[in-house]
């Protein structure tokens, strides 16, 4: 029983260092927990085989799914994803920590929205309600995990369901928490947007959770998108990371930068 204990606290641990740095190395690893490589390795391979990571000579890296392959030259895409790359995953991380076991979320579309449900794949009897395939796909061999699609129209390559049947589809549950990406966050003009049609469902999320949750980095604040969210006096929490200049005692909202 103690031996599986600690096994198991060994991989959680190992999964967050590699959703916060993006790569872990067998010796570095080994240093840390006071063990031999041969347990590293080990450990590393058990991780593989229940796709929560991809082995490389010498470490390990993030697990890329194939369904993004399509779109990996896509400027938008690339763009998105790599920007400010380490600070999304501390955030999605610190984001993650916050949700309990047993508790329903939902989830906005987004790239910050993405480290979030990422860094979700290691918890138990969460309920995940997203308008984003990407993360519905990443998390959908996750058998402890129940993930709920909001259905709509695709919009553009941001992986958003949007339209009435995803407004009325998340309209139909309460949640515990909701995290919300955001093109701005400013402490006057609110939670804000470049895509439109994304609006009236991540709104749905918002009035629909007991706990209305930004996450969003240090780019993102004090910028203006072109379509309202939510007001920041509708927010409860900002989660950012530690380059954020502008001065977060003009926003309402609880913040954490990370």
């Amino acid at each position: 029983m103690v031996q599986s204990m600690l096994k198991s606290e060994r991989s959680k641990e190992i999964l967050q260092q590699l959703l916060r740095d993006g790569e872990v190395t067998v010796s570095e690893l080994a240093k840390h927990f006071k063990t031999g490589p041969t347990t590293v390795r080990r450990a590393l391979t058990d991780l593989e085989r229940a796709g929560l990571l991809r082995r490389t000579h010498g470490g390990a890296i993030q697990v890329e799914p194939m369904f993004y392959e399509p779109f990996r030259y896509l400027p938008s895409f690339v763009g998105h994803e790599q920007f400010h790359a380490a600070e999304k995953r501390r955030i999605g991380l610190a984001a993650a920590e916050i949700v309990k076991d047993g508790e329903t979320i939902a989830l906005g579309a987004g790239s910050t929205t993405t480290q979030v449900g990422r860094s979700l794949r290691h918890r138990k009897g969460i309920t995940v309600v997203t308008n984003a395939l990407n993360i519905a796909m990443e998390l959908s061999h996750r058998t402890n995990l129940k993930i709920i699609v909001t259905g709509g129209s695709m919009s553009g390559d941001s992986f958003a369901l949007t339209g009435s049947p995803g407004i009325a589809a998340v309209g139909d549950r309460f949640y515990d928490k909701a995290f919300i990406g955001a093109a701005g966050i400013h402490p006057d003009h609110g939670l804000t947007t470049n895509c439109p049609d994304e609006s009236p469902v991540h709104q749905a999320m918002i009035r629909q959770s007991r706990q209305r949750i930004v996450v969003a980095d240090h780019s993102k604040i004090g910028n203006v998108g072109k379509a309202l969210i939510a007001r920041i006096t509708d927010l409860d929490l900002i989660i950012t990371d530690e380059s954020a200049s502008q001065k977060l005692s003009e926003f309402s909202a609880e913040v954490l930068r990370v």
